[in-house]
């Protein structure tokens, strides 16, 4: 599980995951709603309303796909295209924490009027699903193409071709006059080796799962979004006919990963003199495209960092 441990009965009702299992039909699930989070990652940016909608929309979709696996390192979904948007990156670590960058061509943009959808903003390209562990372990990708308008659709897609399991998702996101709200309910067949499972028959597997996605398409935006309505109640509304069970949730805030030891990394892979083109009033500045931090390097603190300190 990803995220800050919570109580079972915790009163938080956004920026949490929620796990749950539908005893009666084989069926493991996860409720996910962002609010805080969202406001402090898209405040650091200066995105037009069609941006934010899409980096809100991908950011519950990456904390919900995330809390899914087990890993102890950071998980990544980037959507990469040849459309107004070009790369839109979010990912988050097993401790919540999460970040979002997006590249966008601003003359290309449709106005926020047309209230554009996912895949128009971006055109031809492709979703990529990372795990990295850090060094000496095994990492995973996946990749598949932008297909339908939403990203719903596209997850959807990603689903059918890369997943083993029958696995359905409804998400929201939308901004309000006190802030950013978005909202995830995922579903997802126990897998065989599962020990909680219940032994059926696989027509009675078949229809336990289209009776609970079909439960699960009943929830509106409106509970999705809403923050006074408890993720547990949101639950019991969808699935109390499936003795839905809740397990301990877990926070996610916003983090960024940069550091000035990270930079420092970075300029030493470049030779020094390439680094006069990108000084700025004789500073080489470098700014975290996650957070917009600003990190300064004078020459004083470039001849420490190359070795070549005069003083």
């Amino acid at each position: 599980m990803i995220g800050t441990a919570l109580d079972a009965d915790t009163e938080l009702t956004t920026d949490l995951i929620q796990p749950f299992q539908l005893e009666l039909s084989n069926v493991r699930g996860r409720a996910v709603r962002l609010g805080r989070a969202l406001d402090d990652v898209l405040g650091l940016h200066d995105y037009p309303p069609q941006v934010e909608q899409i980096v809100a929309e991908t950011m519950i979709a990456t904390v919900l796909l995330a809390s899914l696996l087990k890993y102890d390192g950071v998980f990544t979904l980037q959507a990469k295209g040849e459309g107004a948007v070009s790369l839109l990156v979010v990912d988050v670590t097993t401790a919540g924490d999460v970040r979002a960058y997006a590249r966008f061509d601003a003359d290309r943009l449709p106005p926020p009027e047309a209230k554009p959808e996912f895949q128009s903003l971006f055109g031809e390209g492709y979703l990529a699903f990372t795990v990295d562990q850090g060094e000496n372990t095994e990492g995973y990708q996946g990749i598949v193409a932008l297909t339908g308008p939403t990203l719903t659709d596209c997850l959807a897609h990603y689903f059918e071709q890369s997943e083993q399991l029958l696995t359905a998702a409804k998400l929201a996101a939308r901004h309000y006059p006190d802030g950013w709200r978005a909202g995830a309910v995922l579903i997802q067949h126990l897998p065989e080796e599962d020990e909680g499972r219940v032994p059926k028959s696989p027509a009675d597997n078949e229809e336990d799962w289209r009776r609970a996605t079909i439960f699960m398409n009943t929830v509106a935006e409106v509970e999705l979004l809403d923050r006074t309505l408890h993720l547990n109640s949101l639950l019991y509304r969808l699935f109390h006919e499936e003795q839905a069970r809740v397990f301990p949730p877990s926070a996610i805030q916003r983090g960024c990963r940069c550091s000035v030891e990270r930079v420092e990394r970075v300029l030493q892979s470049i030779p020094r003199e390439e680094l006069q083109d990108l000084k700025i009033d004789g500073v080489v500045v470098v700014t975290c495209e996650f957070c917009s931090t600003l990190y300064r390097f004078d020459d004083a603190a470039l001849d420490r960092l190359y070795g070549t300190d005069r003083s």
